[in-house]
């Protein structure tokens, strides 16, 4: 039975649900209609267009800019603040009517869930029908309006969801890869970033369809792994399941903006080491185990990439946390440069669930859990840099 898979993605998210909001005020403007951005703190790291409305994003302004560029386009331009407590509590009311129609939901990010409809046939006769009136009723209800995007798999569900906005539902079947999808710049296959989309380009891959169609082992040549992978997105091949496990009440996540930019591999990996250490303690304190461990970028043009991978067992330690999470950072990171990147650890319990052929390793971290609860109670009473690995103190 072929999978169906929708993936539903609300259109310009920040700026749709701060309207929603300032209308339900009194607000007289609805801010989607005249030039207006949402933006942080001017003060910070966070003082950069995020969301832009239609009318600005006509008069040049782009997102990830900052708002002394924005407003040099548009002096009229209305900037208002994101108010994240908001978009949570839209967020889920969001998906808690999706939730009406399959148990089995990905919450992809605050904005966008994968929903896994196979097998619901009897249930709904016409998928294509339920999508519109998902978005229809999304848009009575709650005021903004979203994407859908149909197809056999994730990653085609998410390509045409990406096709023309707002408002619209889209199909990618199996059998419209070639028609629909092909056709496509290489820049909109879905994570490919700038850098990976010009070398393809220099070596003749103009469109989607022409690195679907070339010898995989010529990108495996240049991109290493990541070249086989680039090669079947651009064949629309997707085996990954909708993983209704990831859920935020369910997990224990961090997430940093870094001060600046970087592609430096050491600086990257000692941020994720200092993350590790957040989470890890986090863990431990709770007395939990993960069998989850995923690791989220975003890049500097806020291109996000998410991997995930479960562990052979339940682990809290450090040291298994971390080598989960470089192992999947190798796997989304192309070495362009990164503007924000974060931990989740998921599948959480009480209880490590050992198997016997897993006992030696096991009892191996076991022990070193309990050096690192050790090292935890200092670190509780003394502060968390009382002890610091030697690989993060930076040489003279």
């Amino acid at each position: 039975m072929e999978r169906i898979i929708l993936h539903i993605d609300v259109n310009n998210a920040f700026l749709s649900w701060t309207a929603v909001k300032l209308l339900k005020e009194g607000y007289k403007t609805d801010i989607r209609e005249i030039p207006s951005v949402i933006a942080g703190d001017e003060d910070t790291r966070h003082g950069i267009v995020l969301a832009k409305s239609p009318v600005a994003k006509k008069m040049g302004i782009k997102t990830a800019e900052t708002l002394y560029q924005a407003r040099k386009k548009c002096p009229n331009l209305q900037t208002f603040q994101a108010d994240r407590k908001y978009y949570k509590e839209m967020s889920n009311k969001m998906f808690e009517y999706i939730s009406k129609f399959s148990p089995t939901i990905e919450k992809f990010s605050i904005d966008e869930c994968f929903v896994d409809l196979t097998g619901t046939h009897y249930l709904y006769n016409n998928i294509i029908e339920l999508a519109y009136k998902i978005k229809d009723e999304i848009y009575k209800k709650f005021g903004f309006t979203v994407n859908i995007g149909i197809a056999n798999n994730k990653l085609c569900a998410k390509m045409a969801s990406d096709f023309e906005k707002p408002n619209k539902v889209h199909t990618l079947f199996n059998n419209e890869i070639p028609s629909k999808m092909w056709p496509l710049p290489i820049e909109e296959l879905f994570m490919v970033g700038k850098k990976t989309s010009e070398k393809l380009r220099k070596m003749g891959y103009n469109s989607i369809g022409d690195v679907a169609k070339t010898d995989k082992e010529k990108l495996i040549k240049v991109f290493n792994s990541y070249g086989e992978d680039i090669w079947k997105r651009a064949n629309g091949i997707d085996d990954s399941i909708v993983d209704s496990s990831i859920q935020e009440n369910k997990s224990i996540s961090i997430s940093w903006t870094l001060q600046k930019d970087t592609d430096d591999i050491d600086y990257v990996k000692s941020i994720l080491l200092k993350q590790t250490d957040e989470v890890g303690r986090t863990l431990r304190r709770k007395e939990l185990f993960a069998s989850v461990v995923a690791v989220t970028i975003k890049t500097y043009d806020f291109l996000t990439s998410s991997k995930q991978s479960r562990t052979k067992y339940p682990i809290n330690s450090n040291d298994d946390i971390y080598e989960a999470v470089l192992n999947n950072l190798y796997k989304i990171w192309n070495f362009e440069k990164i503007r924000n990147i974060g931990i989740r650890l998921t599948n959480l319990s009480t209880n490590r669930l050992l198997q016997s052929d897993l006992f030696d390793k096991a009892n191996n971290s076991e022990e070193s859990e309990k050096v690192q609860k050790a090292i935890d109670k200092i670190k509780d009473k003394y502060g968390s840099e009382i002890i610091t690995r030697a690989s993060l103190i930076k040489k003279k």
